[in-house]
């Protein structure tokens, strides 16, 4: 009877083993998958902020464009109307 109960302890040893291992490979494969996904959304964030940043270059270039027409727009009207005072003070 002893070396029964050794073959059985052996047994519920192994199969305890062959759980955990089951349970080890269940989790890596999760991991791997999680990390999978956070790869992929890591390229999708940084073909967000690369887009993002080309908008955002372009939004500034035609502020900057803006701000100038503005600087020439208001050097134009102050020529004008130092060109009507002029002539109302003839």
């Amino acid at each position: 009877m002893p070396a029964d109960k050794t073959v059985k302890s052996a047994l519920e040893a192994l199969n305890k083993a062959l759980n955990q291992l089951d349970n080890a490979v269940d989790r890596q494969v999760e991991a791997s998958r999680n990390s999978t996904e956070a790869a992929a959304e890591l390229d999708r964030m940084i073909e967000d902020r690369g887009r993002i940043a080309q908008e955002l270059d372009a939004a500034q270039d035609r502020s900057n464009r803006l701000e100038e027409a503005n600087r020439e727009v208001s050097r134009r009207l102050v020529t004008a109307m130092e060109t009507i005072r002029a002539v109302l003070d003839r």
